[in-house]
Formats: C-alpha cells, structure tokens, sequence
C-alpha cells in the first residue's frame, strides 16, 4: 500500500509525524511506499534520530506550511507547495492510494475535496469517527468536515456512515440515529426535524429515530449522524472527559497506602479501559465522500497516533468503501426517481 503522510502537519510536526511513520514501517510490512511531505532537511534529521533508513521512504520537499490562523481555502489557493496539498496531489495522481494529515483539518478536507472531488451522489465529505461504548463501538458523522450542513448533507452522512460500519465494523444492517436534544419526535431545532423526516422516509436506512447524550454510550446506535459542528463538540467532549476520568482516578487511586495496593491488583483492567477510550488508538479518522482516501488526524498526536493513523488508512484502502457508498447512494437514487411515477 503506498501512503502520502504530511510531515509537517500538526502541532508537533514533524517530530511525532516522523516517529510516528517509523513506528508503522517497523510494524506495517504491506506499507510498499511511504511518500513524506515537508521540508527534506528536517525530516532527514528526523529519520537519523530513530535510525531510521527504510527504502520504502520517499520524501517529497515542500516550501510551504499552512498554519492553523490560515484558512481553509485560502491555505489550498495560496500555498500550493504546502505540504498537505502536496500530499493529496500524490493521490490525485496516482503515486499514492491514501493521504494522511494532523495538520490544520480545514486545509486537508478543503484540498481532498478540490483535488480528488465528491463522490457521485454526495454533495459534502463528512468526517467518521468509530467512538467506544459499553457494548460496541459506533461510527459518528460527521466530526467536523461540514459545520455548516444542510438537512440533505446529514442525509448523505447516514448514507456513508452505514456503508462505512458494514464494510469496517462488520454490522449487517446498520442502525442510524439522528443526534438531537432528546429521542421523542418533537425534540430538536429546525434543522433537525427536517432531518428526521427525510431519514424516515428513506426505507433503505435502518433508521432508529432521535438519539440523545444519555444514548452514547450505553445504547447507541451503529451510526450516529449530525452536522459537523456539533460532531466536532461532540467528539472533543469525550475526549477530554475521558482523559479527565482517568487524571482522576488516577489521583484519587495514588491518595493511600490502602487504594495504591488496590490500584496495583486493578491495574491490568485500567489498561484495557484506557486502551479502549484512548484516542491515540485509533489514530485518525476517514474523511469519507471523497474520491479517494483521506485520514484526518489529532493536531496534537502522539507518535502512536500517527502510527495508528497510517494503520487506519492501510484498513480504509483494504475495506474500499467508496465503492459501497456509490452504489448506496445510487440505489436510493433509483428508488426515489422511480416512485413517484
């Protein structure tokens, strides 16, 4: 699998980039070619400082860096030698099959979409996450492509959620729930409600209705849709709770004698939690509607995050799903053109 990875993407770029990207070489063998994009100087001294001489790396020298104060279509028109752009050129032409960034995420979303463009069918691309919970893990779309979408854009969104959580996570036919400020009908804005209504009467959408915060992680759906806006608060706020739970009970844990016996019998089963709700373990997530395969990483990963991510990208180029959101897509086109005559 050959993979463009913006080096110096992030906010601790291109030190945990490069660490990262050794990392999954050492590990990866069907990694074939590892394009990294950025300035060549500072990457060399990267790769010497992890002893790091892989054939299968090829640098690709930039001049320019899209800094978070920049836009997102200014950073893609006004630094074409930027290394995130440059990186998705790679895909466009072909050199590599999957982009991966941590870098400013309206710059990568902005330059898939103008450089690989939309799916037919789907008008906006939408971030995937694959969030944890007590029973299973469930796929959020969007986490923050598309703030400012319309009702027909989170349609698309359930579209390519379900299609992502049969191929990825394996469910037959996918539940969908609609994030709102509760599960009754008339619960939610406008904007919501119009929503509803165009997903209820889609029938090839398993569609469970609204779905609330008490519903995340107890019982959620297998996909969960929403605008990016609130995807991206969504997201975060688990995040940081997360690592606010652990900081605390890590504290509480460390306070005697007596809880630190019990912290050390305990330990293996925290591990696996932390494992389990630890963003770096899942690296970086799907930019999907696009054509083409974009991974959209934490501005501020770890080394084991970019690894995960250049995984993530090898496990989305080997589901090849955009393929089943085209077809899914299509079939709805068919169906809706076809009943009203």
């Amino acid at each position: 699998m050959k993979i463009a990875l913006d080096a110096m993407g992030g906010d601790y770029a291109p030190e945990n980039i490069i660490h990262g990207a050794v990392l999954a070489l050492r590990e990866f063998p069907h990694i074939t070619k590892l394009f990294l994009t950025g300035d060549t100087p500072r990457i060399e001294a990267e790769l010497r400082k992890h002893g790091c001489n892989d054939s299968r790396i090829e640098i690709v020298h930039t001049t320019q860096v899209v800094d978070m104060a920049d836009s997102g279509l200014d950073s893609v028109r006004r630094k074409k030698d930027s290394s995130v752009s440059r990186a998705v050129d790679l895909v466009k032409d072909g050199s590599a099959q999957a982009v991966v960034s941590a870098g400013h995420t309206g710059a990568a979303v902005t330059a898939s979409l103008i450089k690989l463009r939309c799916l037919p069918g789907i008008e906006r691309p939408a971030i995937a996450s694959i969030m944890p919970s007590l029973g299973k893990h469930w796929v959020l779309i969007d986490a923050g492509a598309n703030p400012d979408a319309e009702p027909a854009h989170i349609v698309q969104n359930a579209f390519m959620g379900a299609a992502y959580a049969q191929r990825v996570l394996g469910r037959k036919n996918p539940e969908i729930g609609l994030m709102s400020n509760g599960t009754e009908e008339e619960k939610g804005n406008a904007a919501t409600k119009e929503t509803r209504a165009l997903l209820r009467a889609i029938p090839a959408l398993n569609f469970r209705g609204n779905v609330e915060g008490h519903d995340l992680f107890n019982d959620p759906p297998d996909v969960i849709v929403c605008d990016g806006f609130v995807g991206n608060i969504l997201l975060k706020t688990c995040e940081a709770m997360a690592h606010a739970m652990f900081s605390m009970i890590k504290t509480e844990l460390y306070s005697s004698l007596r809880t630190k016996i019990g912290a050390l019998l305990a330990k293996p089963a925290f591990k696996r939690v932390h494992t389990k709700t630890n963003a770096d373990e899942y690296g970086g997530m799907p930019l999907l509607g696009v054509n083409g395969v974009t991974i959209i990483s934490h501005g501020g990963a770890s080394a084991l995050a970019m690894k995960n991510a250049l995984r993530m990208a090898c496990e989305t180029i080997r589901h090849e799903v955009n393929p089943h959101i085209i077809e899914a897509v299509q079939r709805h086109h068919d169906h809706a053109t076809a009943t009203p005559a």
